[in-house]
């Protein structure tokens, strides 16, 4: 059977020193009984198995535990909590060595975690999700976009706690170092204490070497939205075409409580996120209106 997250749905440090049980001759190999009492780390992305992105989160979660790594046999970026119904889809074993296993998978970001949860290790207890680390943000509104976080995000729905990393650089030679180091700090920092669960950070790395960056700022995400454009073109058959583009809109560029901010000043930002999308100011707005369809007062949230 499967190891499941406490009652309380709090998490102390699964790693624990073997008892005169665990070391009885019980027929399990030494490496067995290694791998049952190592954190077992989920690593899975967007941008794809090949990507440099992906490489640089096994080796943050590397420090950690042992690691199974599945991610999306192409680029998947922008496919937010998509998941593939239609089609059928293949899972590919990349690599094996001690303490690592990567996979392929044809689906979505969110494919790759449910394959993990629900087939590949559904007999065991997985301790800790890491989605990206990403190429380009995923702050404010981007989040809702990212398939890096839509992954991230349904590994706390298994109750799991689950890491969105992503570093504010497209580019084909982006620098991962200041994401690596601070991604150790922040996950180092987490498993060494207790952590309320569900948890979901977002985190996001500005760009910069690792000296250029001013700390860590624990912050909510920014407003602002995208304001997208489509550049029409013709085909040699006269069908027209399109490509999206658009520029983002910091909504309010003047606060120094959010992530835009932080990354902009050197910060690396982290938002702890959850999917509750109920609009409680709304909720409790529209009670004058539908008087009959209320039941009780609603929980005031921010």
């Amino acid at each position: 059977m499967p190891r499941t997250w406490p009652a309380d749905g709090r998490l102390r440090s699964p790693n624990r020193s073997p008892t005169a049980r665990d070391n009885a001759s019980d027929g399990k190999t030494e490496k067995t009984k290694k791998m049952e009492n190592e954190r077992l780390i989920l690593v899975t992305n967007d941008d794809g198995y090949a990507s440099k992105g992906f490489a640089a989160a096994i080796e943050v979660a590397r420090n950690f535990g042992r690691v199974v790594a599945v991610a999306p046999e192409t680029p998947q970026s922008g496919m937010s909590q998509a998941i593939t119904m239609y089609n059928p889809l293949y899972l590919r074993k990349i690599r094996e060595e001690e303490g690592l296993e990567v996979y392929s998978f044809s689906g979505t970001p969110v494919d790759c975690v449910k394959m993990a949860f629900d087939y590949l290790l559904r007999e065991q207890r997985i301790d800790l999700v890491i989605s990206g680390i990403n190429h380009g943000s995923n702050s404010a509104v981007n989040i809702l976009y990212s398939g890096t976080m839509g992954a991230a995000i349904e590994g706390s729905f298994y109750g799991c706690p689950s890491v969105g990393l992503s570093l504010d650089d497209h580019g084909a030679d982006a620098d991962f170092d200041g994401a690596v180091l601070y991604g150790r700090r922040i996950i180092g920092d987490l498993l060494a204490g207790e952590i309320l669960l569900p948890l979901c950070l977002n985190v996001n790395v500005p760009v910069g070497r690792p000296e250029e960056l001013r700390g860590i700022r624990l912050c909510r995400q920014n407003r602002g939205f995208w304001r997208e454009e489509f550049y029409r073109h013709e085909d040699p058959r006269g069908r027209e075409y399109f490509w999206l583009t658009g520029a983002f809109v910091d909504g309010e560029p003047e606060a120094e409580d959010t992530d835009e901010w932080a990354l902009r000043n050197k910060y690396v930002s982290v938002v702890p996120v959850h999917t509750d999308l109920t609009d409680y100011r709304q909720l409790k707005h529209l009670r004058r209106f539908f008087p009959a369809a209320c039941d009780g007062e609603p929980e005031s949230r921010k």
